[in-house]
């Protein structure tokens, strides 16, 4: 039986990508390589002790693993270095295919998220290793977190501008995953995943002002600006900055995608940002 792992499997992608793969009845078996297997016991799979700052860890765990599903780290700065570990690994371990989650155009993306995901991807065919590339665009859920604060201050601020975002729901993503692992014909394919529909923040911003019948306009700030206020929300400086910059990138429709590869790779329509909306508000009710 062919054996598909895949790392951060306790992480927020991770968790829906192993809980599809059982719901879809996969003919294979499902290894999640976490840093901590104690909390991966509710998977339900085995899981292996893989700590992407351990490569002593990585090896064993990846021991006779034919698909693995490299879901990128979430410690910014650190990943290409992580990352180079894991395919290190995989190349001692025999590992057959790689599906790597990278970033939306990431090849001309000015996001400094980019630059790591380069790197990731130049390592992938230094190795070797048959490899696909799932290019993820934004998540709706990088919004969604931020309306609790929106709705408190009566505006929902950025540094967006006018620029389109083709987000999609976090769930789609992991569709896309599970639907590479699990059929033929991906390898050496580079797909750019995002939402079917684009908006722009203030088209967000009305959309949070029509469900909950509350007037929130959009507040376009220089990068800066923006960077100073999350800063004043108690965010670390890095991070708001960081956050600013994507915005402003955004602004440069670099977050914009009208290829529509997501849905037709997953074989359904995108989650509408509207209906992202919809969850959120009643997550918060």
């Amino acid at each position: 039986m062919k054996t598909i792992a895949i790392t951060g499997a306790t992480g927020q992608l991770g968790r829906l990508v192993v809980e599809k793969l059982k719901q879809k009845g996969t003919p294979a078996q499902l290894v999640a390589l976490v840093r901590s297997p104690q909390k991966a016991a509710d998977l339900g799979v085995e899981a292996r002790e893989a700590d992407y700052d351990k490569p002593e860890t990585l090896s064993p765990a990846l021991q006779g693993i034919d698909t693995l599903l490299l879901i990128s780290g979430s410690e910014v700065g650190k990943r290409a270095k992580q990352h180079q570990n894991v395919i290190d690994a995989a190349q001692n371990a025999g590992v057959k295919w790689i599906v790597y989650t990278s970033l939306l155009h990431a090849d001309t993306s000015s996001l400094t998220l980019a630059e790591e995901h380069l790197a990731t991807e130049a390592a992938l065919e230094n190795s070797g290793i048959p490899y696909t590339l799932l290019r993820n665009g934004w998540y709706h859920e990088n919004y969604t977190g931020s309306f609790g604060g929106a709705l408190a201050g009566g505006a929902f601020i950025g540094s967006a501008g006018e620029g389109k975002i083709s987000s999609a729901a976090r769930a789609d993503y992991a569709d896309a995953a599970v639907a590479v692992l699990t059929s033929e014909g991906h390898e050496g394919k580079v797909y750019e995943l995002a939402g079917d529909d684009a908006y722009t923040l203030q088209d967000l911003a009305a959309e949070i002002s029509r469900q909950t019948g509350k007037d929130i306009p959009y507040k376009n700030l220089p990068g800066a600006e923006y960077a100073a206020a999350l800063t004043g929300f108690g965010l670390p400086e890095g991070l708001a900055q960081s956050i600013a910059g994507w915005d402003v990138s955004a602004s440069q429709d670099d977050l914009f995608d009208d290829s529509r590869q997501l849905s037709t790779l997953i074989g359904h329509p995108t989650t509408p940002v509207s209906a992202a909306v919809t969850a959120a508000l009643q997550g918060m009710s």
